[in-house]
């Protein structure tokens, strides 16, 4: 063999080492990374609050366990419905028996309370209890915009059949007055309602669903109920999750799940459904670092742009000042109200 040749068959070595060695690099770069197999079992998902319709037309939240959500004049239209002065107490079987079938007047929650007189408080009525007046009431604005006249008509008839069935008379608010206070609220809350979000994309290698699981859960979330969810619990129970954590919910689903590449992630923060007093933002901020430093990732805006510390810095001093607007309202982030009108 010819020195010639033997260069060549060198060379032919060479290249062909060379493209053994990109071929593997690129095989490991582009495949997910998967979860450690000695990490904890994944918790179970999640039982997140929902607004839900009950048999008595009243607007409940949905945790565990339930709790009740009051008519309450800041936010609700409310009509008085009062027994004659003569007439014996109504049960609670007479009550439920005269409720609504739902609970809505259009994309309002409408609601009717019975003011038990055994425990002197106001409820939605329930079997073996005595009321001695009961109160109607629907949502002024919501996240579907503000209480029209049709809902307010609505409303009425409702609440007048609700009163004619148990010997009562209602006295409706003027129409007009509670459209315009609907209307004010509504424009309040438009300008207040504030929902964030960091993204976190990843630099090089693509993540796996079982990956992320195992990385969000070293930082308090845990599994939400819909496919590419999760959330991180409030320290009250049966309170909103404080943060959730998107991504594909394709991949969640996928045939088989640990080749499904994920590039990206978002943390969101429903702003007025979160008590303050748990920092959600600087937790958010917090995970969303410590998510980035350990999966070789990066923080970004919705365009894709890194978020320098300065930039979430202003951006916590802005959400202060929000918080104690909503203070001064009454609708403090995170209190029954401020669900309820920001839902």
């Amino acid at each position: 063999m010819s020195n010639f040749q033997l260069g060549l068959f060198v060379l032919g070595g060479v290249v062909l080492l060379g493209l053994l060695v990109h071929s593997a690099w690129s095989a490991r770069v582009n495949t997910p990374k998967q979860a450690q197999e000695s990490a904890p079992a994944v918790a179970a998902p999640q039982n997140e609050p929902t607004f839900e319709e009950t048999s008595f037309g009243a607007l409940e939240l949905h945790v565990h366990p339930l709790r009740r959500l009051h008519i309450d004049p800041l936010i609700d239209a409310v009509a008085p419905i009062n027994l004659d002065p003569l007439a014996a107490e109504v049960t609670g079987e007479a009550a439920l028996a005269a409720m609504p079938s739902t609970r809505r007047v259009g994309t309002k929650p409408f609601s009717i309370e019975g003011f038990n007189s055994d425990l002197q408080d106001w409820e939605a009525p329930v079997a073996g209890a005595r009321y001695s007046v009961f109160q109607a009431g629907v949502q002024l604005a919501n996240r579907n915009g503000a209480l029209n006249d049709i809902e307010y008509s609505e409303f009425v008839v409702k609440a007048q059949a609700f009163a004619d069935a148990v010997g009562a008379t209602p006295e409706f608010p003027e129409m007009r007055h509670e459209v315009a206070r609907a209307r004010e609220l509504d424009n309040f809350a438009s300008v207040h309602d504030a929902q964030l979000g960091l993204n976190l994309r990843a630099r090089h290698a693509s993540w796996s669903p079982g990956y992320v699981h195992q990385m969000a859960a070293q930082q308090g979330f845990v599994p939400g109920q819909l496919p590419g969810r999760m959330v991180m619990p409030a320290a009250v129970d049966g309170a909103p999750p404080l943060l959730s954590l998107t991504f594909d919910s394709q991949a969640a689903l996928a045939e088989d799940p640990a080749q499904s590449a994920i590039r990206e992630l978002i943390l969101h923060l429903d702003v007025p459904q979160v008590d303050r007093a748990e920092h959600p933002f600087a937790r958010m901020c917090q995970a969303a670092q410590a998510m980035a430093q350990s999966m070789d990732g990066v923080v970004t805006d919705d365009n894709g742009q890194p978020l320098a510390p300065q930039a979430l810095e202003g951006i916590a001093r802005e959400l202060q000042r929000l918080y104690d607007m909503l203070d001064e309202r009454d609708v403090a982030a995170g209190s029954t109200l401020a669900r309820r009108l920001f839902s």
